[in-house]
């Protein structure tokens, strides 16, 4: 069987849907499947790329990024040739030129095609932009796929909203690579690399207006004076603009030597972060998926305090904390536990462990992706 995988760009700095695609298409590959991601030369990162043996990554040159809408008048011309060798056509992310010709194609030649959304269906942020794609093409797009797949109830409820059937709709949580995080468990690296000496309150993900960033600083600068001078905030991730806003909140609040910014990291490093750190915090007003990062730092037995926003796993595997995004006093009062008695956690780390092993690996995940593709195709032959 062949399965098309469509995706805007291919780099891990981009984060959870571009590390979906790598995996899905990775463990699909050892399962016997041919697979294809057919992407853009949008931030193209050629050494992942080369890293996924077995699968075969186009990354068709773009002509201009509109809005994050980034035009290739190449895709067409490969998918006029290419798109019947396809069984079914996987497109994740929901607004992009990729899904709008794709879908045509698709259409055309009666291949099955499935949404994926990330989180990204709910019109939160540009919500005009969003109103006039849905219009001209997003409902199209709902209407005739084959299925739907949500990475929380919370995006099962989007899609609702959207007006797409629920039968469509199957609900996926993001899978993890257990086995990365039993091996070289080496504490004190990326402490030494970077001279911390501290206790580290650590996010990692993009540093964007949506993530929560400004409440985990109101929180921070609320602890008592004893936890706040011995502890730092570290944030790994691409900068989208939001630093300077950061930094200029953090002098505001009388804590700018309290953070501190790495920039993007490799998997090594991103691992070594975990260990190291004190507490994992994933503060983000606004989710409609499950943080990838939040399942990896359970994995390293770090202690979690999310938002209930985008804390689903955490809720539903009792791993760690969960806040209402905002609610400053909270948090506060949360960070000072961890911080405190970063003991009284580990019976809650030990279960969410065991959920996300039993539930949430990968090869757990692939088979619930394979049953769906095994399903649109057996209803087109």
């Amino acid at each position: 069987m062949k399965v098309l995988q469509v995706i805007p760009y291919f780099t891990p700095r981009k984060g959870g849907d571009v590390n979906v695609v790598y995996n899905i298409s990775k463990y699909l590959h050892k399962k016997g499947w041919e697979v294809t991601i057919l992407t853009t030369d949008f931030d193209f990162d050629e050494e992942y790329a080369n890293s996924l043996k077995g699968v075969e990554v186009i990354p068709l040159k773009y002509f201009i990024n509109i809005s994050q809408l980034l035009i290739s008048p190449a895709l067409k011309k490969w998918l006029k040739i290419n798109i019947k060798n396809y069984d079914v056509i996987h497109l994740h992310d929901f607004r992009s030129y990729q899904n709008i010709i794709v879908y045509k194609f698709s259409m055309q030649e009666k291949i099955p095609y499935i949404i994926h959304g990330h989180g990204s269906v709910a019109r939160v942020g540009k919500k005009w932009l969003k109103l006039f794609y849905d219009i001209l093409w997003g409902y199209k797009l709902l209407e005739n796929a084959s299925k739907l797949i949500a990475v929380s109830n919370e995006e099962f409820i989007h899609y609702q909203k959207m007006g797409a059937d629920e039968k469509k709709i199957h609900i996926i949580y993001n899978g993890v690579d257990a086995t990365f995080f039993h091996n070289n468990r080496q504490k004190g690296l990326f402490r030494k690399k970077y001279n911390l000496k501290n206790k580290i309150i650590l996010y990692l993900g993009r540093i964007h207006e949506t993530k929560g960033l400004d409440f985990l600083l109101h929180a921070f600068s609320s602890l008592s004076n004893k936890i706040k001078t011995t502890t730092i905030i570290v944030f790994i991730g691409t900068d989208e603009g939001y630093k300077k806003k950061l930094l200029l909140l953090a002098k505001k609040l009388h804590i700018e030597n309290a953070l501190y910014f790495i920039g993007s990291v490799d998997e090594t490093e991103k691992k070594s972060a975990y260990y190291d750190a004190d507490v994992f915090v994933n503060p983000a007003r606004y989710m409609a998926g499950v943080a990838l990062t939040t399942i990896e730092a359970l994995l390293c037995n770090l202690p979690i305090i999310t938002t209930n926003e985008s804390g689903e796993v955490i809720q539903k595997s009792g791993g760690g904390y969960l806040v209402n995004y905002g609610d400053v006093i909270d948090l506060k009062n949360k960070l000072e536990i961890v911080l405190e008695n970063p003991k009284k956690l580990q019976a809650m780390i030990s279960e969410g462990k065991k959920y996300i092993l039993q539930n949430l690996t990968w090869n757990k995940v692939i088979e619930q992706n394979i049953k769906i593709y095994n399903n649109i195709m057996e209803k087109t032959t």
